[in-house]
């Protein structure tokens, strides 16, 4: 394993109170996999890998980071790992070129396989057209891509990502997770962050679902999907909501039923059931309602997302969090 953790804590003060960041996390990380750790805003993601990487220390558990004890080896473990923040670390008025470089020269290379690793990692993040030009001058995707090639500069074993693609547009997010890709096809592993579903789903080999500072969830995201059995229908209902809770939660193809909160926006409650075949069930749903004059503001069906995994282990939306 690359990384695994036992009871993994940090609590920090403010104004006078103590705040628990991470409760106890347990994780286990395979070499050549990409893992991800969903959940939203707040939920300990980031405070979970800076304790990892060594950035800052747990205040409870224990911790190995590419076999290395993460309390009694930590310069070990900055050794064989790469790390790239939400905020990235690239510096505008130099280029990429002389930034990769440098980033070599700190990880004890020589000036001349500083420069080869240079080109080989602007060749394969599709940079060298830009190599030579301040990075002020590079688009939100070019910096985005510098800060991950600046973190493998040195060939970690494991890579750390926090939240690699907010902010982007569209093409580019594509164009990332293509990279991020690349780099478990080239042998390395990696360990992002992000409350993106479609990413986490997309990218994961394994993921963990963390809130409130403790996984509720772990495993592949078709795994994760399965334990949430069947189809999912989501009923919207204008007003009170408990007339057709009723009704439709005593069907007995219905098994599991449950109404969000009315959005202050709208009045509208969704009911979100899920049953075996949705497609045979949504027919007789709507019967239900309309023979006592219930009208639905909305209608939806799908197969089990990670947003209803997340919805089942937390009791509510990761998208609402957003």
């Amino acid at each position: 394993m690359l990384i695994e953790t036992k009871g993994l804590k940090k609590t920090f003060k403010s104004r006078g109170k103590t705040v628990e960041a991470v409760r106890g996390v347990d994780l286990a990380v395979k070499e050549g996999e990409i893992f991800g750790l969903l959940g939203p805003n707040g939920a300990g993601k980031t405070t979970t890998m800076r304790m990892l990487s060594t950035l800052i220390e747990p205040t409870e558990g224990a911790a190995t980071v590419c076999g290395h004890d993460l309390a009694k080896q930590p310069a070990a473990v900055r050794r064989d790992i790469g790390y790239v923040g939400q905020s990235g670390g690239t510096w505008g008025e130099v280029t990429a070129r002389e930034e990769l470089i440098m980033q070599g020269r700190l990880y004890d290379m020589s000036k001349k396989r500083a420069a080869e690793r240079a080109a080989e990692v602007l060749e394969a993040f599709q940079l060298a057209e830009y190599a030579d030009r301040n990075v002020k001058t590079y688009s939100g995707g070019q910096k985005r891509r510098l800060d991950i090639a600046l973190g493998i500069m040195h060939q970690p074993k494991l890579l750390f990502l926090d939240e690699p693609t907010t902010g982007l547009d569209p093409q580019s997010r594509a164009h990332m997770w293509d990279e991020v890709r690349s780099l478990r096809e080239r042998g390395t592993a990696v360990f992002l962050t992000t409350h993106y579903l479609d990413e986490a789903d997309a990218l994961c080999d394994r993921l963990a679902i963390i809130d409130h500072g403790e996984i509720v969830a772990e495993g592949t995201p078709l795994d994760l999907k399965k334990d949430v059995a069947g189809d999912v229908v989501a009923i919207g209902i204008g007003g009170s909501a408990t007339e057709a809770l009723g009704l439709l939660g005593d069907k007995d193809f219905v098994r599991e039923i449950e109404a969000g909160e009315p959005d202050p926006a709208t009045g509208i409650s969704v009911l979100r059931m899920y049953v075996d075949d949705g497609a045979s069930a949504l027919p007789e749903l709507l019967r239900t309602l309309d023979g006592k004059d219930i009208a639905p503001a909305s209608i939806e069906l799908h197969r089990p997302s990670l947003d209803d995994v997340f919805l089942k282990q937390t009791g509510r939306s990761l998208r609402e969090e957003k």
